[in-house]
């Protein structure tokens, strides 16, 4: 059995901004001689150091690129990158087994290690720490998570700058389903003015549908004003039910259906037709159920003209929709539309609704006496836009 040689310590030298780490390889059994490997002077059997290089090196690198290691000489047999919080970064070896590339980019105000191997049994040891980011980016994601929604609920993410890069953060945002549900991202401004891409099925989900986003995030550049995102975000959630409700203004109508079946037909009274107080049509989504809340008029652009305690409240729209009890309309119940832009029903009738239906359901509203379509950005108006339409507005299209 031969004797190995002491590893030589690693030599680190920059060279032109890229780190050069050289470890010595280790001597191994020759061929069942039980000698060792004579070099060309007739020493102990050694091989020439292992060399590598790394695309970032010292303590301010660019972040937003690959991790790239390359080996000099030989083949590289396992590289491991690791970030100051132990995650890992995965990475493929090129067909030569010259170079291992990071699958994702680093990270900005991080600190990684690198370890290599080569085939040969070398072995070398490096790090480096990116430059901390002028500005973060983060995000809002809706539906929470592990919760269960309305078939017409979209996947909705507000960012909190702009986002400049549109491209380079849809290629990072991963939609998986139980069932290879169709679907698309797409652009738009927020009603808050910030930038939001929504993801909806071609038609509305499937019930029992498993949905999860994962937003690999970190060390993605959203571009001018925008800043760095610094982590990465998911979120999963099931589609329950098939149920839609159909409000229909002209006839003052508002029936819930439930896997196309009618279950309940209600008379309702919508907003005033003729100016700002009629209501919106469209195909819109219940956001959420929030009880008992103050309605002031002030706050939807109407004046003074009420100021009231509101049960059963669900909303609709971000400009002040909602479907919820007005047991001070009774007398135009089921026969005009006399509200200030909302659906009302009578207190028993609402609070039915409100204990049937989800966040997520659609809410369709038909009828000549409204003020128009809801706009996209206007809480969930996407299913007022066509499959073609709303392809177009990914950035990936």
């Amino acid at each position: 059995m031969s004797r190995t040689r002491p590893r030589s310590p690693f030599r680190s030298t920059a060279l032109a901004g890229t780190a050069v780490i050289a470890a010595a390889a280790l001597t191994g059994c020759s061929g069942g001689s039980g000698t060792a490997n004579a070099d060309q002077k007739g020493g102990e059997g050694t091989r020439p150091e292992t060399r590598i290089s790394l695309n970032l090196s010292g303590k301010q690198a660019k972040a937003g690129e690959p991790v790239r290691v390359t080996l000099a000489e030989g083949t590289l047999k396992q590289v491991t990158v690791t970030d100051s919080r132990g995650a890992r970064l995965a990475g493929t070896v090129s067909g030569d087994g010259r170079t291992w590339t990071s699958a994702r980019k680093a990270a900005p105000g991080t600190s990684y290690t690198v370890e290599a191997r080569d085939a040969g049994g070398g072995s070398a040891t490096a790090g480096f720490t990116t430059a901390a980011p002028e500005k973060v980016n983060k995000l809002t994601l809706a539906p929470g998570k592990n919760t269960t929604v309305g078939i017409g609920q979209p996947l909705s993410v507000v960012f909190d700058h702009p986002v400049k890069n549109k491209a380079e953060v849809e290629k990072h945002l991963r939609v998986t389903t139980s069932n290879n549900t169709v679907g698309s991202w797409g652009w738009m401004q927020d009603w808050s003015g910030k930038d939001r891409v929504d993801w909806r099925p071609r038609q509305y989900w499937q019930p029992g549908t498993k949905v999860t986003l994962k937003a690999e995030l970190n060390g993605v550049d959203t571009g001018a004003a925008g800043g760095w995102f610094v982590r990465d975000y998911t979120t999963t959630f099931t589609v329950g039910g098939n149920q839609v409700v159909k409000v229909d203004l002209d006839n003052h109508r508002l029936k819930l259906l439930r896997d196309g079946a009618e279950v309940r037909d209600i008379p309702m009274s919508g907003g005033t037709p003729g100016g700002d107080k009629a209501s919106w049509r469209g195909k819109t989504v219940l956001m959420s159920k929030e009880g008992t809340i103050n309605m002031r008029s002030e706050t939807v652009g109407l004046g003074d003209a009420y100021d009231k305690m509101v049960d059963y409240s669900m909303r609709l729209t971000w400009s002040g929709m909602y479907a919820h009890a007005a047991p001070w309309n009774a007398a135009y119940l089921g026969n005009a539309n006399r509200s200030s832009g909302c659906i009302g029903m009578s207190d028993a009738d609402a609070r039915w609704v409100y204990e049937q239906v989800r966040v997520g359901d659609p809410f369709e509203v038909t009828g000549d006496d409204a003020k128009g379509t809801q706009a996209l950005n206007n809480g969930y108006g996407e299913w007022n836009v066509s499959w073609a339409d709303w392809q177009a507005k990914s950035a990936l299209r």
